[in-house]
């Protein structure tokens, strides 16, 4: 944990952890509320060859990323499962930040160097980087007033970026935003963060995250995916229409000539413990229907929510359950797949 977390001033009922605040949720009708994500890490990529390196490597096409646009984008293996998923961010030219879990940086990392050695670019995890997530229903608001400009230059669509005061801010959902930058840039300004803004957990950013159904990679849920299987085509996150990159022929395949047999679903779940990353999921007759690809408390005790890979005929025809027996309510994702994935095209 940077030391830098150590100087706010936790409410009574809140607490750190290493992985995070934990506590009872704030009020999430809150005009603003913040949190560290001390959940993510951050890879710096550099050079003259950083953009066509990555270009290569990962599923989106970085010719959409800008310092005003960012995409989630997969690192995958030869066969199309991804080892690791980040948010692409470029604060400035020939750099490139890739934002994605603190488990798997390391491993992240390991894979990136495995292709990088005949590029002008180098590749490593910078723990000066750090990041607050900040949503509530006046968050632009607050932001605005934090940077002293007017609201409405505030990214306000999911992916949309704004590089301010050495400090890029990401939009990544309606009144949410991540703040990432040096800690010498972000320092200043948390004393007038926690004026302004109120406290939250952890796992209250979290469970926004796995309500507008973003997908996220951890340890246990590495090389488990192709990525149409999160849903990373909803984002932007796969391109159809660049070159090759490392696993690019079975995604490919997948999506023209294949059939997507079990998609992410957002479920909600009543059992003792959080379902952790990787958990499997059967139904009554049959085992490995599906896995936890995360999952957040939602405030309510012994009520989760989450998002899961799950075989589709078994997701819609039985119940799917945790290995403790609890069965999972199918929720609405906030976006629809295109109905041609699921169909036969042989």
């Amino acid at each position: 944990m940077h030391s830098l977390w150590h100087t706010l001033a936790l409410p009574d009922q809140l607490s750190f952890e290493e992985a995070g605040i934990i506590g009872p949720f704030s009020d999430p009708a809150s005009d603003g509320l913040f949190t560290p994500l001390l959940h993510q890490q951050m890879i710096r990529v550099e050079g003259k060859d950083a953009f066509s390196f990555l270009q290569g490597q990962l599923s989106c096409d970085l010719r959409d990323i800008s310092t005003e646009m960012t995409r989630l984008g997969a690192h995958c293996n030869i066969k199309g499962h991804m080892l690791s998923l980040f948010r692409v961010i470029q604060p400035e030219e020939n750099i490139f930040w890739l934002r994605g879990s603190l488990d798997l940086s390391e491993k992240a990392l390991a894979q990136l160097k495995k292709y990088i050695i005949f590029s002008k670019a180098t590749a490593e995890i910078d723990n000066d980087l750090i990041g607050l997530g900040v949503q509530g229903k006046a968050a632009a608001t607050r932001l605005s007033q934090l940077f002293d400009l007017p609201e409405e230059s505030l990214p306000s669509q999911p992916g949309q970026a704004i590089r301010l005061e050495q400090i890029s801010v990401v939009c990544v959902g309606e009144q949410r935003f991540e703040l990432w930058a040096a800690t010498t840039a972000l320092a200043p300004l948390l004393t007038q963060l926690q004026q302004m803004l109120s406290l939250m957990p952890l796992q209250q950013w979290l469970l926004s995250d796995i309500q507008a159904g973003i997908p996220d990679l951890r340890q246990e849920t590495s090389e488990a995916f192709i990525p149409q299987m999160t849903n990373l085509q909803e984002f932007e996150g796969i391109s159809f229409r660049k070159g090759c990159y490392t696993g690019q022929e079975i995604i490919t395949r997948l999506q023209h000539r294949g059939q997507l047999k079990r998609p992410m679903y957002l479920a909600r779940v009543h059992t003792q413990s959080l379902p952790l990353p990787g958990t499997p999921l059967h139904c009554e007759n049959k085992d490995n229907v599906g896995q936890v690809v995360l999952a957040a408390e939602t405030g309510q005790a012994g009520e989760f929510e989450l998002l899961a890979v799950i075989l589709k005929t078994r997701a819609e025809e039985d119940s799917v359950m945790l290995p403790d027996q609890s069965p999972l309510q199918l929720l609405e994702l906030p976006y629809s797949l295109d109905a041609r994935l699921f169909e036969s095209k042989r």
